[in-house]
């Protein structure tokens, strides 16, 4: 287990020589199946100028500040410069206008940080919640590439954490979404129980490798959070943009009344009696609580959540929440 972790860690981990392909690609992804949905990334914006209509911008102006300024040089004032420009200090010092020359920042770089842990292994309509962020992941990723930025991302699972830092690269890409799909295969119903990475660890390495000035987008159901989440979060937003992706399924909005559910961990399984009144609204709001947590996030620290479904059509709700019309 602890080389297979490492090899997923670099992002080079090969499938096994016999291993069965996995045909349907709502429950499990691979590689190839990742690939497919780069012409379809086309249609997506991650520039900081967003539709009217997008989740990611703001009131009166954009919720991602985009590339930063590099000073380049101080020179005369002309009259064709803008006013703002003029650097009232060193006008003062000298008794003649200079003003400040800047250019904007070649790219800039964007980690995409994947939740693959067997919490995420669910889904009761069309996809897992676990391919549903592997999908917008990719989608992103593909993006994000084609319009000239870095791109890299973390990868996580119940024991393991995948890195890549952010590249202009095509090699790098390829990394980050081989990564993707092992971590997605090791998501089994029969896999061992053990206590899972986390998000907090995660979000840790994700401020060692990102400080400041870059673009996070954390995809993930968010579970196993503490008071701590929340203040890690909103000292990332501090330095970097940060966009939360908060995937759920509706399942755990509308619990069914009078089933009766048999719930594993692995190792151990529990019967449920949905027809019980209280055990049915204790469950209930226990799920919808952790959505209003997070969701309530966005008005505390300003940082925009995505509410992004396994119901529905990864590219459908993408462009949706970006203001775009639907294909």
């Amino acid at each position: 287990m602890q080389d297979k972790a490492a090899r997923i860690r670099t992002g080079v981990w090969p499938a096994s020589a016999g291993a069965k392909v996995r045909k349907d690609t709502r429950c499990h992804i691979d590689f190839e199946h990742l690939l497919s949905l780069e012409s379809k990334a086309k249609s997506l914006t991650f520039l900081p100028r967003q539709p009217a209509r997008s989740a990611l911008n703001g009131r009166h102006a954009s919720r991602l500040r985009g590339r930063g300024l590099n000073f380049e040089e101080l020179r005369d004032y002309l009259p064709s410069d803008d006013v703002r420009s003029i650097d009232w200090k060193v006008t003062a010092r000298t008794g003649k206008p200079y003003v400040r020359v800047f250019t904007e920042e070649r790219d800039r770089p964007v980690l995409i940080v994947v939740d693959q842990r067997m919490s995420m292994f669910f889904g009761s309509k069309l996809n897992m919640k676990s391919v549903t962020a592997a999908e917008c992941a990719a989608l992103a990723a593909f993006r994000i590439l084609d319009q000239g930025d870095r791109v890299g991302g973390i990868v996580f699972g119940d024991n393991i954490i995948a890195e890549v830092r952010p590249q202009r690269s095509r090699g790098a890409l390829n990394r980050f979404l081989t990564a993707l799909a092992d971590a997605n295969n090791l998501l089994q119903a029969d896999a061992p129980n053990v206590d899972p990475v986390s998000i907090n660890q995660v979000l840790h390495a994700v401020a060692r490798i990102a400080p400041r000035n870059h673009l996070l987008i954390i995809l993930s159901d968010f579970s196993k959070i503490d008071g701590k989440t929340r203040k890690i979060v909103s000292g990332l937003s501090k330095h970097n943009d940060v966009v939360l992706g908060l995937v759920t399924d509706p399942y755990a909005k509308d619990l069914p009344k009078g089933a009766s559910l048999v719930v594993s961990d692995g190792s151990l399984q529990v019967a449920i009696d949905m027809g019980d009144q209280k055990t049915h609204q204790k469950l209930s709001e226990m799920a919808s609580d952790r959505l209003v947590e997070i969701l309530d996030w966005q008005r505390k620290t300003g940082v925009p959540v995505l509410p992004l479904s396994s119901a529905e059509d990864s590219l459908t709700q993408m462009r949706r929440l970006m203001g775009l019309r639907p294909r």
